[in-house]
């Protein structure tokens, strides 16, 4: 029985950089094709995967019923911020180095597809963070995170000075790399590696983790659902930081004068066919269970 009948269109995200995506994108394509199905992918992908007949412009990728990220956490995060807002599932299946946030292995991919499309898989609720950025005294646009946002020293040696508000009122300030804020789905990412705490994904609120401070007295801080972080750049000899939103930079061709954080109105779906939770992943994979 299928969850999902025939003729829906969904989405294929490889690694084009990874051999075993890529021959992983062109399996699937077949399959999904050979049952009735509409695979395509952004048209990029489709030229580097040699399946041009399947690509689209990113701006008809419109919303599938369904998105199949092929790699690593790094794919899966990729299709998230090609799907944008929309409340599209997304199945990883890990074909990558670590593979946290997959959920489904790659081993047995025609096995996965027919799980997944028979209705089979779990779906959990991510929560995602939203931050505005302020450069050289405007605007400079809205970006959506599922892991974090990262803000720090660009191409410079040099530490920048940032300093945290939290509701408008001050918690800190330092020479630092710089800071991330993640979400709880981030909190076993860059975040991690700075020194934060591991979050379960079913709390909701926000990460702060400076990255390097000089200093002995930061510790990371929780934050709530409803709260609102601000990092600004208070000195100006210590200005130079870039923006950096689950892996990608933000163009700062100008200083920076401010992010601003908050938990983002729509949260993203991820589909596990695995059968393990949160702890058992984390033991998995980071606790040597």
């Amino acid at each position: 029985m299928r969850y999902w009948e025939a003729d829906v269109r969904i989405l294929l995200v490889p690694n084009p950089a990874n051999p075993r995506s890529v021959a992983a994108t062109r399996q699937a394509s077949a399959r999904l094709t050979a049952l009735g199905y509409e695979p395509f992918l952004d048209a990029a992908d489709a030229e580097a995967c040699d399946l041009v007949g399947y690509g689209v412009p990113r701006a008809e990728i419109g919303e599938p019923e369904l998105s199949i990220a092929l790699g690593g956490d790094g794919t899966i995060l990729k299709a998230v911020h090609l799907l944008g807002v929309s409340d599209v599932p997304v199945l990883g299946v890990s074909l990558g180095r670590l593979g946290f946030l997959s959920g489904a292995g790659g081993d047995r991919l025609d096995d996965v597809l027919d799980a997944a499309l028979a209705g089979e898989a779990r779906v959990e609720r991510r929560q995602t963070i939203e931050g505005i950025v302020r450069l050289g005294g405007r605007d400079a646009g809205s970006y959506r995170a599922l892991n974090e946002v990262f803000v720090g020293r660009g191409g410079g040696a040099r530490g920048v000075e940032l300093e945290v508000a939290v509701n408008e009122t001050p918690v800190g300030r330092w020479v630092c790399d710089g800071l991330v804020v993640a979400t709880p789905t981030g909190s076993t990412a860059y975040a991690l590696s700075a020194g934060g705490p591991i979050v379960s994904p079913d709390v909701r609120g926000m990460v702060i983790v400076p990255v390097a401070p000089h200093t002995l007295g930061v510790r990371p801080l929780v934050t709530g659902p409803a709260d609102v972080i601000r990092v600004s750049c208070p000195n100006p000899a210590r200005a130079d930081a870039c923006v950096t939103v689950d892996g990608d930079q933000v163009p700062c061709r100008t200083a920076l004068d401010s992010v601003e954080i908050r938990v983002g109105d729509h949260d993203v779906r991820l589909m596990r066919l695995d059968g393990q939770d949160f702890y058992a992943t984390l033991s998995r994979t980071f606790l040597g269970g």
